[in-house]
């Protein structure tokens, strides 16, 4: 037998799930199994799953081959389960360290009772923590008291969850608990089960951390007619309190509990549809009337008129005083809004007034990397766009300094013009690898697409928060742009599951593959072969890129490398190209290492792409290049020189020293010993490279800037399907295209 069966439902929470099973996992108490029911999730937490099923044998998965729903999926973890007692935990929630010792105790302590109720605290994505308001009610003087539901009937106002308490598994079956299907699904097992429990113990310790999610996440921030589904769940309730007659003392209270739970939904904003307020007040209003037991009498205050409204049906005098309250509240908020927008001038007149022209449903702006030209995802998107809708006129947005980088023929308009702002108003499409200006705004119709620009290695948005040292960041504006989203763009599961958790927003994330990396599986020889040449490069020369990061604690760049010793060492058949960040200007150290004729500085070269496919071999720290270049499968060089600073300044989401794309080295010694070897390309490289592919370069197929297309801007619903893995071509190496030349004899 298992002490405790911890049953998790899992639904669209790849970028949480994690957290969830580490916080289980990671328990200094050990006697429990988990049993995580996939409820058919379209994302990717059904193989996150199966991977910690291998990992650990206390967690068990079961893929349901449909969505049942919450319900439901307990149900089908509860079938499976052989613990002493049950517990429940949703998938984006997390328990606290030493929860299940501090449980396991306290049954020790009270013998076994068929309830314990432990305590939460709901988790902020801002950073707020907050204790249940109600805690006081699981406090005793002696805490090893079992109690009935007689002796703290408040017990029944506590929060209507199932993840709070544990069952013991023989009471549950006792009691004939089950979850019902629909929303709302916790009220008819919660209350059940704790008018049928004999004793119940208590625990006053934050248990479970409730994660308050910034947009969506549950029913009870969906505006929908699901909420209807609670009718049914109280009927539900009254059925399994008709059957047991022993428990109709509770009657009333559960009256008042469900008349409670109607007037919630109708009273709370952003659940019911305007058009469905009046329909579910009639129908409260009939629950009221047939299930209002004799000499009932309503709670004090404001809710005895509320209930006396319910039992008239009286839904004009409700909205009518619902009314009022918006009313004061939308005053205060105009006011609240003046005041803000008095002191700044965000937006040009002529901007606000193009904002009233009717959008162009065939214009598209571009931006990348701040305004510094055309590259990246947003240049292959254009690409593709001008392929298969020509139609679409497209416009780039450049800085005035960058404008010189603007290949001939392409439209752009200079940031902070008259036609920036203009096409920025009437554009219905914009596309971008960063963020448009705060300033912007997203009109109705208007359809914003977040490129990206790298796989995240380094923290992004709010993780951040956890490092300041790297950043000053405004998070609320931050947030505010990531609002004007629409589509969040992914290269791998992993980078989805970074980006729906670090940007909260009600974006919908389109796992396609980055367009610019399209030219890194469809390249052919000749390509490799005229980048090299555009380069002045050998077809006979090893080539090695050089891409270091940036590090926000370095105002300039600094080679990490004295790169022309490094090029001596390595002989004349060895050229380095060094590729600067963009945030940074020249280097005069980079200027002095030039002078051997075999270090290029390729920091102004327009298409990094154009750099991998003409190298033979990639050294780099931490920058995001090692994801893109691992399509091409050539050697990845690590130099980890700094890394003790660079992730504890930085901070990093995985330790690159431990699953490396390559060979790793702490030195430039180190890195000449090993270039000099076949240590950066023998068996061990190669085997950790294609690790490495295989998690990062999942969606990179060739085929990502048509699936974009095709579904931003031409509404087809269906991504197109990837190539098997297997399957996809690779561009030749630079060797292999020189010893294809000598077979062919062409030049």
């Amino acid at each position: 037998m298992t002490r405790f069966t911890l049953v998790v439902p899992v639904y669209r929470v790849q970028s949480y799930l994690s957290e969830c099973l580490d916080s289980v996992l990671g328990q200094d108490f050990t006697d429990f199994e988990v049993i995580a029911v996939d409820d058919c999730s379209p994302d990717g937490s059904g193989e996150l799953l199966d991977a910690y099923v291998a990992r650990d044998e206390r967690v068990r998965a079961v893929h349901l081959p449909e969505n049942v729903g919450l319900g439901l999926a307990r149900n089908a973890g509860l079938e499976r389960a052989r613990g002493d007692y049950v517990l429940f935990l949703d998938s984006d929630d997390t328990l606290t360290p030493g929860s299940l010792r501090a449980v396991a105790d306290r049954l020790a302590e009270t013998a076994d009772p068929d309830v314990l109720i432990y305590d939460y605290a709901r988790t902020y994505w801002d950073g707020r923590r907050r204790r249940n308001q109600l805690a006081h009610l699981l406090r005793l003087p002696d805490p090893r008291t079992v109690l009935g539901l007689a002796d703290r009937p408040e017990l029944l106002d506590l929060l209507q969850i199932v993840w709070n308490k544990a069952y013991r598994r023989d009471f549950v079956e006792r009691a004939g608990l089950r979850f019902p299907p629909g929303f709302y699904e916790d009220a008819p097992w919660t209350f059940g089960a704790l008018i049928s429990a004999r004793g119940i113990a208590l625990l006053d310790r934050v248990c479970v951390e409730y994660r308050q999610h910034r947009t969506g996440g549950n029913i009870l921030g969906t505006v929908s007619r699901r909420h209807f589904d609670v009718f049914d769940q109280y009927e539900r309730l009254f059925a399994f309190l008709d059957a047991r007659p022993g428990l109709a003392v509770w009657r009333p209270a559960l009256f008042r509990k469900m008349a409670d739970h109607y007037l919630t939904i109708l009273e709370r904003p952003g659940r019911l549809p305007p058009d469905a307020r009046a329909e579910f007040f009639h129908r409260a209003a009939a629950d009221y009337a047939a299930r209002r037991p004799a000499g009932f009498t309503p709670p004090p205050g404001s809710a005895r008129y509320k209930y006396a409204l319910l039992a008239r049906g009286s839904y004009a005098a409700l909205a009518g005083a619902g009314l009022a309250v918006k009313a004061r509240a939308s005053v205060r908020r105009r006011a609240r809004g003046a005041a803000r927008h008095s002191g700044r001038g965000a937006m040009s007149a002529y901007y606000r007034a193009r904002l009233h022209a009717p959008l162009d449903e065939n214009l598209a702006v571009f931006s990348a990397y701040w305004g510094r030209g055309v590259a990246c995802n947003p240049a292959a998107i254009d690409a593709e766009l001008a392929r298969l809708a020509p139609h679409v006129r497209r416009v780039w947005a450049v800085r005035a300094e960058h404008a010189g980088r603007v290949p001939r023929g392409v439209e752009h308009v200079e940031v902070g013009s008259r036609a920036y702002w203009s096409a920025l108003a009437r554009a219905t499409y914009l596309v971008n690898n960063v963020n448009f200006a705060d300033a912007v705004v997203k009109r109705p119709g208007q359809i914003h697409l977040q490129t990206h620009h790298g796989t995240p290695l380094k923290t992004m948005g709010l993780d951040q928060r956890k490092y300041p040292a790297s950043t000053r960041m405004d998070f609320d504006r931050l947030l505010a742009r990531c609002d004007r989203w629409d589509y969040s763009l992914s290269s791998n599961r992993y980078s989805t599951a970074v980006w729906e958790r670090v940007y909260p927003a009600s974006y919908t994330s389109l796992e396609t593959g980055y367009p610019r990396n399209d030219v890194l599986v469809n390249a052919t020889a000749a390509d490799v072969r005229r980048a090299r040449r555009e380069l002045g490069l050998r077809d006979d020369a090893t080539v090695l890129l050089h891409l270091p990061t940036h590090r926000e604690y370095q105002s300039e760049f600094v080679p990490r490398l004295d790169l022309a010793r490094v090029a001596a060492e390595l002989g004349p058949d060895v050229t380095l190209l060094v590729r600067g960040h963009y945030f940074y200007a020249g280097s005069e150290r980079l200027d002095g290492a030039r002078a051997s004729g075999r270090v290029l500085d390729v920091s102004a070269h327009p298409r990094v792409e154009e750099l991998y496919l003409a190298a033979d071999a990639l050294i780099t720290d931490y920058s995001s290049a090692m994801f893109d270049y691992a399509l091409l499968d050539r050697p990845i060089v690590i130099l980890a020189d700094d890394w003790d600073v660079y992730s504890a300044v930085r901070g990093t989401y995985f330790d690159l020293t431990a699953e490396p794309p390559g060979a790793v080295v702490r030195s430039e010694d180190a890195l000449v010993e090993l270039l000099r070897s076949d240590g950066w390309h023998d068996g061990a490289a190669t085997a950790l490279r294609a690790a490495f592919r295989r998690r990062f370069c999942a969606f990179d197929d060739g085929r990502a800037a048509e699936r974009v297309v095709r579904r931003v801007f031409l509404g087809e619903r269906e991504l197109l399907p990837f190539v098997p893995y297997e399957e996809r071509r690779r561009a030749p190496s630079p060797a292999e295209v020189a010893a294809l030349a000598e077979r062919t004899g062409t030049a």
